[in-house]
């Protein structure tokens, strides 16, 4: 049973690794014995976990390519995949730049669909793995001013399901996180406005703001065996925002 929940000397791919949900999964993950190598555009933050790394702009399918050839070179195999690279641009949908729409869908879904491509060439060949993509609340939850994203994190939801039945044959779990209302040091000035804390709050039974250590504990349990049996679904971890909403009225007791 003590083994049922471990990652120990798994070799663990971190996508997008080298800050905020990402860097706190791939922390856990080697801090539970796993061996863990993070990526991401940015070298100088990925030189700060102190962990392995690649230099790799999951838009550019050139260097996705090198990075999961260069790990495999390095490890040996790549048992596990956590896809998280992603960006936001909040903007009206009928003034939506075209190079901000062309940035968002080209990290967020395109490059997140060769990412799990190449990973999963290995594992097919491996005759197992787990890829484990990040959704979000707009996978099934959609806010005003955010459609590029949206539509990127919806089809992150039927990429899942897709790769899920594909790479069945093959031992192979594909499943996705779908994370709430999340502080992250790439959005904590948001969560310091009161309006629209105090919004969040309102609509997250939990009554507060998620922390990345909070996807933790689901990101353990599908990087390992626990989950053997798991494929194609995505897991909400909002405080039970998607569950529905408290009553503004007092509850008789």
């Amino acid at each position: 049973m003590n083994d049922l929940f471990s990652v120990k000397d798994k070799v663990i791919h971190v996508s997008g690794g080298s800050r905020g949900i990402g860097r706190a999964i791939a922390e856990a993950c080697s801090e539970a014995g796993a061996c863990v190598v993070v990526s991401s555009r940015n070298e100088d933050t990925l030189k700060a976990t102190g962990l392995p790394y690649e230099v790799c702009d999951v838009a550019d399918t050139a260097q996705v390519k090198r990075a999961v050839e260069s790990i495999v070179k390095r490890f040996g195999r790549i048992d596990v995949l956590f896809n998280v690279a992603g960006i936001n641009f909040r903007h009206a949908a009928e003034t939506f730049p075209d190079d901000k729409l062309e940035e968002v869908l080209n990290i967020n879904l395109r490059g997140n669909f060769v990412m799990a491509r190449e990973c999963g060439r290995v594992m097919v060949s491996q005759r197992r793995g787990k890829v484990i993509n990040i959704a979000s609340l707009h996978t099934q939850h959609s806010l005003a001013g955010m459609v590029p994203y949206g539509a990127s994190k919806g089809a992150i939801g039927a990429m899942t399901r897709a790769l899920a039945v594909e790479w069945a044959a093959y031992n192979i779990q594909v499943n996705a996180i779908a994370p709430g209302f999340i502080r992250t040091d790439l959005n904590a000035v948001l969560w310091e406005n009161e309006a629209i804390r105090n919004w969040a709050l309102a609509r997250t039974p939990a009554a507060r703001i998620g922390e990345p250590r909070d996807l933790v504990g689901t990101a353990i349990f599908l990087a390992s065996a626990a989950s053997d049996f798991m494929t194609g679904q995505v897991l909400y971890v909002d405080g039970g925002l998607t569950a529905g909403s408290t009553w503004p009225l007092s509850v008789p007791r």
